[in-house]
């Protein structure tokens, strides 16, 4: 039940997916929420965190029950982003990990590399991210620049990321390289690597400064020589790595817009309960038209957008999520996200403009949503095409 809705339900929503809700909403409102200053001073949540989750039976959840994962479906991924959002949560990169990269080994993986891996990751014992981004190499991924060579049982790996995502705790990184230099989308292929801090030809780069979502450990990766065993190829052939992203990335971009919209459910909420305690000229700033002219055009906008989230997901269940309506859930959930945050922090006034404000911390983790996932013009353009 939404707190801001308490009579809607979202057309997708089982007897099921309103217990794991319940059960995410007290595991994250618990061990989540009270830490985010902490997290983002140390910049990244602690490594016992994702174990903690893992034995809550909160990550992997449409990944089948046989390989470790909930045997649940998009939904159950979708709610517990929602909870997360809604918990005030800008530090856990639970989407990247668990709705994002592990449904690569999930949806390509060879029956070895699922079992291998993939208990892991629900259990939270292993922590995954995804290598795309190079420096000079943002949106257009049939330009990376890393290579991978075949020698024996082995494949030499050379090149660097950056803005990597979950770049410290990660045990797992799936590499996005060429193995066909000369090519561009049939040269590109993906490995998963295990790694460590003591693993050759494999290091961690500087902790990057951002913006927003500094609980979030996001780094730069190098690879100098990793030696990866052929038999972590993705899928098990060369040339397919392109045609995996492309095809998961519907799944990744509407994750973006539903957690958008949730974050800006979760502003709205937050304003209104401030409005409600905050006085000015001897009244609740609630008790002011532009008060309430502002928050029941942000409710209103929430609502519409949830509705149209809402549609995408139970598509995404159905198995018939296309890349154009994907594209444009995650176009207008971030888009909305960023305009509805932005009017409920005016109405904090100065306070809002202070980081120990949940609704400073909201605003400036809300700028990259409109970037990553494929930047928002890139969504305009897939969207454009079809027209």
């Amino acid at each position: 039940m939404s707190e801001l809705f308490p009579d809607y339900t979202p057309v997708w929503e089982s007897s099921d997916h309103v217990l794991l809700r319940d059960h995410a909403r007290t595991f994250l409102r618990r061990e989540a929420t009270p830490n985010q200053e902490r997290w983002a001073d140390q910049h990244m949540v602690d490594r016992e965190f994702w174990n903690a989750a893992g034995a809550a039976g909160l990550l992997c959840l449409d990944v089948p029950e046989e390989y470790g994962g909930g045997g649940g479906n998009y939904g159950h991924e979708a709610v517990v982003v929602e909870e997360i959002a809604l918990a005030q949560d800008t530090c856990w990169a639970f989407q990247v990990h668990s709705t994002i990269v592990s449904a690569y080994i999930a949806a390509y993986g060879t029956e070895d590399q699922k079992r291998r891996w993939l208990p892991d990751l629900a259990s939270g014992e292993k922590v995954i991210a995804i290598a795309m981004t190079e420096p000079d190499t943002g949106s257009d991924l049939q330009a990376v620049r890393t290579t991978a060579v075949r020698e024996g049982d082995h494949y030499r790996i050379n090149g660097s990321k950056t803005f990597i995502t979950n770049g410290t705790h990660a045990d797992l990184v799936i590499i996005v390289a060429k193995t066909a230099p000369a090519e561009r989308a049939k040269g590109i292929s993906l490995f998963v690597a295990d790694v460590s801090d003591d693993t050759p030809g494999f290091a961690r780069g500087r902790v990057l400064k951002k913006i927003g979502q500094n609980g979030t450990d996001t780094r730069e990766l190098f690879f100098d020589d990793l030696r990866v065993p052929a038999e972590n190829l993705l899928g098990g052939a060369e040339g397919q790595g392109f045609f995996q992203l492309m095809n998961q990335l519907p799944r990744e971009r509407l994750i973006i817009g539903v957690s958008g919209i949730a974050m800006a459910e979760a502003a709205v909420l937050e304003t209104i309960k401030y409005a409600k305690l905050r006085h000015a000229f001897g009244q609740p700033i609630i008790d002011f038209q532009n008060s309430r002219f502002e928050l029941a055009e942000c409710k209103a906008e929430v609502l519409a957008a949830k509705t149209f989230m809402d549609h995408c997901v139970q598509r995404a269940i159905d198995g018939n999520l296309d890349t154009e309506t994907a594209s444009m859930a995650k176009l207008y959930g971030s888009e909305r996200q960023c305009e509805i945050i932005d009017r409920c922090l005016q109405l904090f006034g100065g306070f809002g403009y202070m980081l120990e404000a949940p609704i400073a911390r909201m605003y400036s983790a809300a700028r990259v949503q409109k970037i990553y996932g494929g930047a928002n013009e890139i969504m305009k353009l897939v969207v454009g095409r079809g027209l």
